[in-house]
């Protein structure tokens, strides 16, 4: 199981974490990864950016995520700290 946490403090609220939030509810269900994955807010994380989203994948901090780089953040990111997780 891994945790996956989206800011949504004021600066990522406006660079669309709403977006993000949905993207993942949906590649969630998609997956049946109800059990697996743990999908949480948080308010500032202090990783503000230019563009996009700072989520949270278990320890890992990433910036920058967005609609248009979602699909790369999914499958380079998240999918392959869920294999590490079931796997250790």
């Amino acid at each position: 199981m891994i945790f996956v946490e989206v800011c949504v403090g004021s600066s990522c609220h406006l660079k669309g974490a709403p977006d993000i939030v949905e993207l993942l509810q949906k590649s969630i269900a998609e997956g049946g990864l109800e059990n697996e994955i743990v999908l949480t807010g948080s308010f500032c994380t202090g990783r503000c950016n230019r563009v996009g989203v700072t989520v949270t994948v278990g320890d890992e901090v990433h910036t920058g995520v967005t609609k248009e780089n979602y699909r790369e953040f999914w499958e380079g990111t998240v999918l392959p700290a869920l294999r590490a997780s079931q796997e250790g």
